[in-house]
């Protein structure tokens, strides 16, 4: 499988905390929800909805594993399909505080606390029902990093919002690497927001 990162992105490269005020307030984040007042449904929404088809399966860190599991389940049944394949896709969760005993949102499984890594570059090679199927990363920024250093990102798919936050937690590595993307689409909404989808130059 392809793995694909997905991220709102200020301009300076801040993904925490786009959904909300209490979503992340690690190291005195006080911005919190600043993605939603650009949110454009057709345009942003679309490009989701698009990786969305593709998505054998999603990989989440801790954190963002739990928000999703306190939001989404409460809306299935609504007749999205957004939702309804969020609800039923295989879930994968790299976390060393949660426990089987915590997966209670549908399909989700953790992964082993020892090797998360690990077991992410055998999902990465084993592959899944498609050739071009891909293993998403919503959001988790410390494992998106993570997996970055290690080269196993495939593609980004990045939504950059216009405003700069100042600080807050980011995706790219850090370890003075260059690693060369190439730029497969770009679309502008009507807020002011770049939907770009990056890959792995070759």
């Amino acid at each position: 499988m392809r793995i694909v990162v997905s991220e709102f992105t200020s301009l300076d490269g801040v993904v925490q905390a786009p959904g909300g005020p209490e979503e992340d307030t690690d190291g005195g984040f006080a911005h919190g929800g600043w993605s939603m007042p650009h949110f454009d449904p057709e345009a942003m929404g679309g490009a989701i909805d698009a990786l969305m088809g593709e998505t054998e399966a999603l990989l989440f860190g801790a954190r963002t594993w739990r928000t999703m599991a306190g939001a989404w389940p409460e809306r299935s049944g609504d007749g999205d399909a957004f939702t309804d394949r969020i609800n039923t896709v295989p879930k994968h969760v790299a976390s060393r505080s949660l426990t089987p005993a915590d997966m209670t949102w549908q399909g989700s499984v953790l992964l082993p606390a020892d090797d998360a890594i690990g077991a992410v570059r055998g999902l990465r090679e084993r592959g899944g029902a498609g050739s071009g199927a891909v293993l998403q990363v919503m959001g988790s920024a410390h494992l998106a990093t993570q997996l970055a250093e290690q080269d196993l990102v495939d593609e980004y798919l990045l939504m950059l919002e216009p405003v700069l936050l100042g600080g807050g937690k980011r995706v790219f590595p850090g370890d003075g690497r260059a690693r060369p993307l190439e730029l497969v689409s770009a679309t502008t909404t009507g807020t002011g927001v770049l939907v770009c989808r990056y890959r792995r130059a070759r």
